[in-house]
């Protein structure tokens, strides 16, 4: 991968890739798991990859303030506030009005690192961005430099954070003579998806990619779009059509409530790998991988890999009785 484009190393990496033996002895599949939940930030988690591209270009062009938006129990929010106060730089959350409110899950944890988190009462991201633009206005009259990230950071540039990430897990399997097959991933917003897709385009040797999506956007076609512009990026051209991209939908009754499915999938992770998953993103991700084995379309002698994204903190922001049983 190109090493010419600024990066703040912000994560812990490699983080660790090893088989799970309990969950692979239950599904029937040999299944290895990428412990990006170990990313060294705050709780961990996939987006600080990411952070490392996007806050790096904010810090090139001297901007003071980062501004960006996500749930209200947005991960991604979390961690662009942990990594800006590692870096010294004002982070602002615009967070929908949507979700667990109060001092619960990551709302505690930015409580806890002093963040200024705001809340826009609406259902579409639209709406935040407007609020995000006047905030910007409002802080460059005042003589400060915003840097305005949008939900996820699946932009480009931060969708390199994980063709960074397929290169290296590639290369821990290698190292561990294992041949992937699938890598199974969260489509949240669509940004590590699509790093994984081009990356494993890159270095993953014939693998398939499956996105698992947990709402409703259309992730062929963002993914279909990131890709492209992704591998600009980085010297490379790489056409992809929406029709190529794999995406599974399994967000139950919609972004951010919890399924009895992925709550099921937690409750196997935790009991028989002692792992915890959440019951957003990597809990309704790590349902579909347990459908599609238990469907026989990920096939027996398919080696799959599961990127554990993190997000365990939203474990303490919903109702316990309804995660163990």
């Amino acid at each position: 991968m190109k090493n010419n484009i600024p990066r703040i190393p912000l994560a812990q990496l490699p983080t660790p890739f090893y088989k799970l033996e309990n969950i692979s002895a239950e599904l029937g599949r040999s299944i290895y798991i990428k412990r990006d939940d170990m990313t060294g930030v705050s709780l961990g988690g996939n987006k600080v990859r990411k952070l490392e591209y996007l806050l790096a270009d904010a810090k090139e062009k001297g901007c003071d303030v980062v501004i960006t938006t996500g749930g209200a129990q947005s991960n991604h929010a979390m961690l662009t506030a942990a990594c800006c106060r590692k870096l010294g730089i004002e982070p602002i959350l615009m967070l929908k009005k949507r979700g667990v409110m109060g001092r619960k899950g990551n709302l505690l944890l930015e409580a806890l690192m002093d963040v200024d988190v705001r809340f826009v009462d609406t259902d579409s991201y639209d709406d935040v961005y407007v609020e995000m633009d006047k905030l910007a206005d409002e802080l460059r009259a005042a003589g400060r430099k915003p840097y305005l990230v949008p939900v996820g950071g699946s932009v480009p540039l931060g969708t390199l954070g994980y063709v960074k990430c397929a290169e290296e897990v590639f290369a821990q399997a290698k190292a561990a003579d294992v041949k992937i097959d699938r890598v199974i991933c969260t489509a949240g917003s669509g940004g590590t998806l699509a790093g994984m897709v081009l990356g494993t385009m890159l270095y993953g040797g014939g693998a398939a990619v499956t996105g698992i999506a947990v709402c409703e956007d259309p992730f062929e076609e963002i993914v279909a779009e990131l890709v492209p512009e992704t591998a600009k990026l980085m010297g490379e051209d790489v056409p992809l059509t929406p029709a190529e991209v794999d995406v599974r939908r399994y967000y139950g009754a919609g972004y951010a409530q919890p399924s009895e499915e992925g709550l099921e999938a937690v409750r196997m992770m935790a009991r028989k790998e002692g792992l915890m998953l959440d019951p957003v993103y990597t809990g309704k991700t790590f349902a579909g991988l347990i459908d599609l084995c238990r469907k026989g379309e990920i096939k027996e002698n398919e080696t799959v890999l599961f990127l554990h994204s993190g997000g365990a903190a939203s474990l303490f922001a919903i109702d316990p009785e309804a995660v163990v049983k």
